[in-house]
């Protein structure tokens, strides 16, 4: 058996140095001083990052990509704020789950019935880290539509005094969260060198949510010079049963991990009844056949 995994791991770091070989992956101390010069890090990176981005490079300039699903990636990497290309986030979501993938080899060496499990890991994780953007632009919609609630009251309450879309954002944004602070302000930077209507279509675009939605359709009316009074009204009441939906949804939740940490405090307890009442017993027994 020892011997076994002897020849997997040796297989594996073979295998490694083959390919790196073959495909001209620079030196690690090299691709380690250029990735701690280029991002200007505090800490040093990795070694193990410097493999993996090694080999994410090369498959990035190699891999082919449907145009379509190529443009719909660089669409959500460019809303969930990531300066990659979809052909390097594929490659590292490749990557990944080849460090899992890899250990399939030694597996067959030694327990070769796992290799399989192994590989179904592995796809697993590629599956994971692809989804990860759509996962992290949801988290950011979340977030900036808990903002919407108060930027609706805001616009309610000044359009009646200032008509200036540009000033009730760059306000807004002062005390928004930072994800609705940096829409807000792509957003004042683009109405203020081009077309304002324009720039709200963008900010729509950007967010891609339907409550967004309704904000821009009003501040398009409000452009056009239409306070729409009323409309504003009606978002208001609307987002406020959104809101008050929401809160309700998050306490509910709650009830399940109280009653989960419940059962567990109530297993404990049993556990140390057990033992007590078990190691009496074993006493006992041992008074009486002593």
């Amino acid at each position: 058996m020892f011997m076994k995994i002897i020849i997997g791991v040796l297989t594996g770091v073979a295998f490694y140095f083959i390919l790196a070989d073959a495909f001209k992956l620079p030196y690690v101390r090299t691709s380690r001083a250029v990735s701690n010069l280029a991002k200007k890090q505090k800490e040093k990176t990795s070694t193990l990052d410097v493999w993996l981005s090694n080999i994410a490079s090369f498959l990035a300039k190699h891999m082919p990509m449907n145009e379509f699903k190529r443009e719909e990636l660089a669409a959500d990497l460019k809303t969930a704020q990531m300066d990659i290309t979809p052909e390097m986030y594929k490659a590292n979501a490749i990557v990944k789950a080849m460090l899992i993938g890899v250990l399939a080899i030694p597996m067959l060496f030694i327990f070769p019935i796992l290799a399989p499990v192994v590989l179904f890991l592995a796809f697993v994780l590629y599956r994971m880290n692809m989804k990860s953007v759509r996962v992290r632009i949801g988290n950011k919609r979340e977030r900036i539509e808990a903002d919407l609630p108060r930027l609706v009251a805001t616009i309610r309450e000044r359009i009646s005094r200032d008509r200036n879309i540009q000033n009730i954002m760059r306000d807004f944004s002062k005390n928004a969260r930072p994800e609705m602070k940096h829409e807000l302000d792509i957003t004042v930077a683009d109405m203020a060198s081009g077309n304002e209507e324009a720039a709200i279509t963008r900010l729509e675009t950007r967010v891609g949510s339907p409550m967004m939605s309704d904000v821009c359709r009003g501040l398009v009316t409000l452009i056009h010079g239409d306070v729409a009074i009323n409309y504003w009204d009606t978002i208001a009441a609307k987002f406020s049963d959104i809101q008050r939906n929401r809160l309700k949804a998050e306490a509910q939740k709650a009830p399940r991990k109280v009653k989960r940490l419940s059962m567990c405090l109530l297993v404990c307890f049993m556990l140390i009844y057990v033992v007590v009442i078990v190691s009496q017993i074993a006493a006992s027994v041992g008074v009486m056949f002593g």
